[in-house]
C-alpha cells in the first residue's frame, strides 16, 4: 500500500492539467536571444523566463511581483497543489477525476541555477520569436475573465510566490510535464509530448539536444553554452 501510495504521490507532484495547445513559433530568425531556464524539482518541471514580456502580457503579474528580473511557471492540481498536507483522498481525487487547475508563479531574483542549486535546471537560448511563441503559451495557460485580468489564488509554496487560477483541467495523462513539452515546442524545439509525463523525460529530452548539437535545427530552440 505504501508503495503505491508512493507511485500516486509521484504522479501527481508532476502532475498538471493544462488543456493549453503548443504555440507556433513566430519566426525562424536567430535574433535577439532570450535566455530561459526549464527547471525540475524532482517530480515536476516548469519554465524561469525573464519578467519583461510576460509582465506587459498580463499587467497584474507586474502588480504582484514588481521589477523582479525573473518568474517561475509550474501547474498543478488546484487542491492538491495548494495543500499543506498531500492526504491519500486529495491524490486519488486529482487522479481519478478531472480537477481544476492552478499556475504556481514565483519571482526569481537571480539566474534560475543560483536560485535552485538543489533543483536540475537547463539554461536555453531562443531566438525572438521562439521566445515570443513561449511568452504566449504560457500566457494562454492562466485563466483569465470576461475583461481580460488573470485571477489571483492563494500564496505560493516558497520565495515570493503566488497561485492564479489555470486553464483545463487535470488529468493523469496530461501533466505538467508535458505542459512544458508543449511550452517546449512552442519554443521551436521538436519533441513529442505523447509519452513526456515525468520530469525526467522532459529532462532526458533536452539533455539529449544538449549532447547532439546536431539534431538541433539552426532556428530551433538551442542549449546556451
Amino acid at each position: 500500500m505504501k508503495s503505491l501510495f508512493s507511485l500516486l504521490i509521484s504522479f501527481l507532484l508532476s502532475a498538471c492539467f493544462s488543456e493549453s495547445y503548443a504555440v507556433k513559433p513566430i519566426d525562424k530568425i536567430s535574433t535577439g536571444m532570450k535566455e530561459i531556464y526549464v527547471v525540475s524539482h524532482g517530480w515536476h518541471t516548469g519554465f524561469v523566463v525573464p519578467a519583461q514580456q510576460i509582465q506587459d502580457q498580463l499587467p497584474k503579474l507586474k502588480e504582484r511581483f514588481g521589477n523582479t528580473p525573473y518568474i517561475e511557471f509550474g501547474w498543478g492540481d488546484e487542491a492538491f497543489y495548494q495543500a499543506e498536507e498531500a492526504t491519500i483522498g486529495l491524490t486519488l481525487k486529482a487522479i481519478m477525476w478531472p480537477t481544476a487547475s492552478v499556475i504556481h508563479a514565483v519571482a526569481i531574483p537571480e539566474k534560475a541555477n543560483e536560485y535552485f542549486p538543489n533543483s536540475e535546471v537547463i539554461n536555453l537560448c531562443l531566438n525572438s520569436g521562439e521566445y515570443s511563441s513561449l511568452i504566449n503559451f504560457i500566457s494562454n495557460s492562466f485563466f483569465k475573465n470576461k475583461k481580460g485580468a488573470i485571477l489571483q489564488l492563494n500564496d505560493g509554496l516558497y520565495g515570493d510566490s503566488q497561485f492564479y487560477k489555470g486553464t483545463g483541467d487535470f488529468s493523469l495523462t496530461n501533466t505538467c510535464n508535458k505542459w512544458t513539452a508543449k511550452g517546449l515546442q512552442s519554443a521551436g524545439m521538436e519533441i513529442s509530448t505523447t509519452f513526456k509525463l515525468t520530469a525526467d523525460s522532459i529532462m532526458n529530452h533536452i539533455a539529449a539536444h544538449k549532447q547532439t548539437k546536431s539534431d538541433i535545427a539552426p532556428y530551433s530552440a538551442a542549449i546556451c553554452r
